[in-house]
Order: structure tokens, then sequence, then C-alpha cells
């Protein structure tokens, strides 16, 4: 396979790994296993990944200042995202929260055009546009209780924060890609993933019961290692192709979970996700050409 194209193999690879996990990533937490150790656990997950990584390039990642940097702070702007969005979605309505954290690549893109020269053609930008709106029709909740009331605008501050700090991340392993390995970028990322796990802990609540079987940590584990695999596969995405393409491709994912969530626990979607499934298709069509 020609090398310009790999870039479209790992998309996909990523996307439908990330579509998966989203399906079932809520199922130990209804069993009892708080979000917040689901991130240790996610951690050590990384772990044989960044292995598999280490090993494909001989054990030899780049340790000079400036990869050591830039692959450590794309997986602190990765991860701290993550613990900040379960603290906003503590105190904010899930239907606005996850809506404007969904159009992050807005930031990838944007940074990419500037400081990266990435060019698109012009189906490449329609289908571009199409997944920004995909995104926030796939991201508003329409399965639930709505909580009406939120506390104080705090939450709203933190939703901003991850939508700049992953926006930021994306287009960090998109730079970094240009000057060191996408192996070497993984290994620093998980490195920066375990600096978080006193603080996940810490915020975990222990006055409620844990469930500590296999339905808790163990199948945790199972649905993690789909998340893990699916950022190593992004890391060679992005070595092969452009941020601004690859992105939004893999901010795609939510198809994938909405299609298995109405299979599986059989719900009838509504106007969103009916539209953000048509206007996805297309999205996907155009930006694979």
């Amino acid at each position: 396979m020609k090398e310009k194209r790999l870039w479209l193999v790992f998309a996909f690879v990523t996307a439908s790994f990330w579509g998966v996990w989203g399906a079932f990533i809520e199922i130990p937490e209804k069993s009892g296993f708080p979000t917040t150790l689901g991130y240790v656990v996610w951690s050590l997950t990384m772990i044989p990944c960044a292995l598999f990584a280490l090993h494909r390039i001989n054990w030899k990642p780049e340790t000079d200042k400036r990869s050591v940097f830039n692959g450590t702070l794309a997986g602190l702007l990765g991860c701290g995202g993550q613990l900040l969005l379960f603290q906003a979605l503590r105190h904010g309505p899930a239907y606005i929260v996850f809506p404007i954290v969904s159009l992050s690549p807005v930031i990838t893109i944007f940074l990419s055009l500037v400081f990266l020269k990435e060019r698109a053609n012009f189906i490449q930008w329609v289908g571009i546009f199409l997944s920004l709106i995909a995104m926030f029709l796939l991201a508003n909740p329409q399965v639930g209780p709505v909580k009406s009331e939120s506390d104080g605008i705090g939450w709203l501050i933190l939703t901003f924060l991850v939508f700049a700090m992953w926006g930021i991340q994306m287009f960090m392993l998109k730079f970094s890609n240009n000057t060191m390995k996408a192996e070497s970028i993984f290994f620093y990322t998980t490195l920066a993933s375990f600096l978080f796990i006193p603080i996940a802990i810490y915020m975990t609540d222990f006055s409620v019961p844990v469930n500590w079987g296999f339905r808790g940590p163990g199948l945790t584990a199972m649905i993690q290692i789909l998340n893990a695999i699916g950022a190593l596969c992004l890391m060679y995405a992005l070595r092969y192709g452009k941020a601004i393409v690859v992105v939004p491709l893999t901010g795609l994912a939510p198809v994938i979970t909405v299609i298995l969530s109405l299979i599986f626990y059989a719900v009838m979607p509504g106007g969103f996700l009916l539209a953000g499934l048509v206007v996805a298709s297309i999205s996907i069509s155009l930006l694979s050409i």
C-alpha cells in the first residue's frame, strides 16, 4: 500500500476503536466503577501499547529536550483535559458540555493552517465543514435525564478549557510528528498519563461503594485497551496525513458509538442523532477521497 494512503487506514482504525470504546465505556460506571478510577485503568492499558511502540523503534525513543517536551506536553494536554471534563460534567449539563468539547478540532485546523501551512482541496474542505457539524449533532445527548440546573459557571470555564486543551493537543501531536517518531510521542504521552493518576484517585468518591469485581476494573481494562490502541493508531495517522483532515475524520468515532448504542440498548434516535449520522456519512465519504 502506498504510504500516502496509510493515514486513511490508521484514521479509520482509530475511529472504529474509539467508537466501540464509546459505546461500552458506561457499562463499568453503571456497575459501580467510577470514571476517575477508569482513568487509572486506562493509563495502565497504555503500557502494553507503549511497549509495542518502543519495540518498533528498538527501544530508542528520542531523548533530546525538544522531543521530551513536545511529547510530554501533548500527553499532559490530553490527560489533563480528560480529568477536567470529569469535573465539568459533575457540575454542568452534558447536553452543553459535550457539543462544545466536540468542536475542539476547530482549534487544531486553525493552528495547522497557520503554523504548519497545511492545505486541503475543495472536496476535503466541504468534508471538514460537515464533520464539524456532525460532531456537534452526535455529541448532543438525546437519552437519559437532562440536568436542568447547574452549579455556577465554573463548569463552563472548565468546558472551554477542555475544548482548548484537546484542540491544541491534536496540533502538538502533528507538530511533534514532523520532528520525532510517532512511537516516541506515544511513549511520552503514556508517561504523562501516569502523572494524573494521583489526581484521579483524589477525585474519586470512596464514600460510595466501588465495584472491584470483574465488571469493575476487569471489564474497564478490556474496554479501555481499545482507547489505547486507537490513540497509538492516531499517532501513525498524523505521521502520514494532514491534521486538518485526520482530526475531523477520527472525530467522527461517535458515529459507531451511536450505531452500536442503538443496537445494544434498543434506543430510538432523536432528530439530532439522525441528522448527525447522515451528515457524518457524507463527511466521511468526502474526507476519504
